[in-house]
């Protein structure tokens, strides 16, 4: 298990394109200089010793050695000690909607960001408790299992994204019948699955789902976020801006949040409808149903004990950087005898 205590840092791993995207151009600058003054195989017989590979090689070694001291800046530390710890608390899932519908900006600034928005917080609310993640969308798929580890509950949470689901639609049944076996049955810990999203295109059998996750002792809690009124899907692509979802007759397609559904399963699932536009009223309303509920004893494995491993990107670094000093940028005369790249043109050496 490893931790990263200076996650910031990572942002100038950013210089290592540029510095690479620089090299190319100043070697595009020297070839079209070049030919300004000598055809390629007059500038082969002047120089036959000028590796390109080399200057490659170079170059990499350069941005390797970089990459590795740029790491070490953010002192990862990997456990080295795993102890088993008591805990009270309760077994959370939050089913997330993914769905195209989620991207409509009815409520600002998306449905899927005032998702994650409420989620995130409601994870950095959480004591003790274990913490799962569902995302869904045509089909469910599980994002993080049942852990105690909330920062990596809350990382995975930003990487959720439509395009991570094969399917569209909103198979809300799939979610609650995956939510169903995310639980240990080993242990009897209270259960609540929070299911976020705007309800639209739910599938039939939901309600009947809804009713077996109650026998299974999940409480349903459904959080709605999106308008009655609705909003556009919009279509974001490089290049071409921002256009919006059509129908097959060419008119932007309007998605509505469906609360009648989230209500009636929250109603057979035992639990509560949450409209989820307002973040902090929303939060308030959750932290105050987990802080009244029954907290059970369990079982958890975690590294107690962390330990630096900085020294080894620093280490790497500096001889990827020392690599790249006692590089030259001639051809090795070995190679240069195989002549790998078919140069006739080169001068036979005696």
């Amino acid at each position: 298990m490893y931790q990263i205590e200076e996650p910031t840092y990572f942002i100038y791993l950013a210089i290592i394109p540029v510095i690479f995207v620089l090299f190319l151009l100043v070697l595009w600058w020297k070839k079209r200089t070049q030919k300004q003054f000598a055809d390629d195989n007059l500038i082969q017989k002047l120089s036959p010793e000028k590796s390109i590979f080399k200057s490659f090689l170079k170059i990499t070694m350069l941005c390797l050695g970089l990459a590795f001291l740029i790491i070490s800046l953010t002192n990862p530390k990997m456990g080295t000690k795993l102890e088993t710890i008591k805990r009270q608390g309760v077994d959370i899932v939050f089913a997330l909607d993914v769905s195209k519908s989620m991207l409509a900006e009815d409520i600002a600034p998306s449905r899927l960001d005032k998702a994650k928005q409420i989620i995130t917080k409601i994870i950095d609310n959480l004591g003790s408790d274990r913490v799962g993640i569902i995302i869904y969308a045509g089909n469910s798929y599980p994002l993080l299992p049942i852990t105690t580890d909330h920062a990596a509950a809350k990382m995975f949470l930003q990487n959720a994204n439509p395009d991570m689901v094969s399917s569209q639609g909103t198979a809300i049944n799939e979610a609650i019948e995956r939510a169903i076996t995310y639980y240990d049955n080993d242990e009897q810990t209270n259960r609540f699955l929070f299911i976020v999203s705007d309800g639209e295109d739910h599938e039939e059998n939901t309600i009947t789902l809804a009713k077996e996750a109650q026998k299974e002792k999940i409480k349903i809690y459904t959080v709605g976020v999106g308008t009655n009124e609705g909003g556009p899907i919009p279509i974001r692509e490089i290049g071409d801006g921002i256009s919006y979802k059509k129908d097959n007759e060419g008119e932007v397609v309007i998605t509505k949040m469906n609360e009648a559904i989230l209500k009636e399963i929250a109603y057979e699932g035992k639990g509560k409808y949450i409209n989820g536009n307002k973040t902090q009223e929303t939060i308030d309303i959750i932290d105050d149903i987990l802080l009244k509920a029954e907290k059970n004893e369990f079982e958890s494995k975690q590294f107690s004990d962390y330990k630096d491993q900085f020294q080894w990107f620093i280490g790497f670094g500096l001889l990827f950087l020392i690599i790249d000093v006692l590089l030259l940028e001639k051809k090795t005369k070995w190679i240069q005898k195989l002549n790998l790249f078919n140069q006739s043109g080169m001068p036979k050496r005696k």
